[in-house]
């Protein structure tokens, strides 16, 4: 240690009365990615909004917890756990997701053939006639029937709001992961050429 490090010591010593200094990372409230999750919110809002005038949603359910649902969806959240989170039913929940054209893939474990419920709800055929067909009882076809004419719908729009949904979250994730990028690469360029050689 040279003279000069060994005076800066000794001053610290006298002041602080402490050999060592921890220094207490404080968390900072508010970051670019808490504006970005609001910006998100805001653009899948705005889909849910678009989908409310072309349809009749079967639930009342806020703008904000379908927000939450499509989130969920997407993170790959049952119907179950985001009922709990939002303090909903389970088939309220299910049948949000169907209002959204959420369609996963356990929907379409169907006891008859899906494409085939899905024709007969496009010919606008009656109760009997699709009983009769799919030979299957009133609740399973009224189950499929909310999976079938969700997948209707997406279809005649191209999934055009699943895409939209997608787009979205796509774009949210990237943007967190250039703007973690770009913070890593700022630190490490304000660091290269730094020597780092100071010890008590």
């Amino acid at each position: 240690m040279d003279e000069k490090t060994e005076q800066l010591r000794d001053i610290f010593v006298d002041v602080a009365e402490e050999e060592t200094v921890t220094e207490r990372q404080k968390e900072e409230r508010g970051s670019l990615t808490d504006a970005d999750e609001g910006a998100v919110d805001d653009r899948l809002a705005e889909v849910i909004g678009e989908m409310r005038q072309r349809y009749d949603f079967e639930t009342d359910c806020e703008t904000a917890t379908l927000v939450r649902i499509v989130r969920g969806f997407y993170e790959g959240a049952n119907d179950e756990a985001l009922a709990s989170e939002l303090d909903l039913d389970p088939e309220t929940v299910r049948i949000a997701r169907m209002d959204l054209h959420l369609v996963g893939e356990s929907d379409t474990d169907a006891p008859f053939e899906l494409a085939t419920l899905r024709d007969l709800l496009v010919e606008d055929a009656d109760e009997e006639t699709i009983a009769a067909e799919l030979d299957a009882d009133e609740g399973a076809i009224d189950r499929y029937r909310r999976v079938a004419a969700a997948q209707n719908r997406a279809r005649r729009t191209s999934q055009r709001y699943r895409t939209a949904f997608e787009e979205v979250l796509t774009d949210a994730d990237l943007s967190i992961q250039h703007t973690a990028s770009v913070q890593e690469d700022g630190l490490e360029e304000a660091t290269e050429d730094m020597e780092v050689d100071v010890s008590f």
